[in-house]
């Protein structure tokens, strides 16, 4: 399926329900990076999209108005975030990106290089040196649909299992974009790098 990028209808979904255990259980989403919050680094990345969901036990304050819901029960992981944040949305996109919020180098050139990848298939993500793909990705909204498990399926399903069936494209992450803030040494490395 040929992704026109042009026909609009891009939002965004911004998953920041993890359990942060490495970082003694702390709302990551609030944590602060280079003055900003991880939430405002990861709203940065989808200054391009039409809304933005967060997906999240608590809310944090932000400066563009987003919609922030939780999965129920909370904490069931990346497919049960992403389609919840799915379900939450205003308007059907024809796209959607979603973003770990804890990655915060992912920018909106980042997920214009994903949009862009994303032609001629069912969606793209990131991929870091390792070759591991990241959570930061586009999807064509209605193949998305296409490979969605019932709601009790959802919960606690690896993500890669979800996607297994889409023809997805692989980008290369540049710089800093595939690093995730798992730790607070993580943290620390990352600032000390600057942007």
């Amino acid at each position: 399926m040929d992704l026109d990028l042009t026909a609009g209808g891009f939002s965004g979904v911004v998953l920041a329900g993890g359990t942060a255990a490495r970082m003694g259980g702390i709302d990551k989403a609030s944590v602060e990076l280079d003055g900003r919050t991880l939430l405002a680094h990861a709203l940065d990345a989808f200054i391009d999209a039409d809304e933005v969901v967060v997906v999240a036990p608590t809310s944090v304050p932000t400066d563009r108005p987003v919609t922030t819901v939780c999965e129920d029960p909370p904490r069931g992981g990346p497919v049960a975030g992403l389609l919840t944040g799915v379900d939450a949305l205003l308007r059907r996109p024809r796209m959607v990106g979603v973003l770990a919020v804890d990655m915060p180098r992912v920018g909106a050139a980042t997920m214009r290089r994903l949009r862009e990848a994303a032609r001629g298939h069912d969606g793209a993500f990131l991929v870091g040196a390792d070759g591991r793909r990241q959570l930061a990705g586009v999807l064509d909204a209605a193949r998305l649909d296409d490979v969605r498990p019932e709601l009790e399926g959802q919960h606690s399903m690896a993500l890669h299992r979800l996607l297994a069936p889409l023809r997805l494209a692989e980008v290369p992450a540049i710089g800093d974009e595939a690093v995730d803030i798992d730790s607070w040494t993580d943290l620390r490395d990352l600032g000390g790098r600057g942007d």
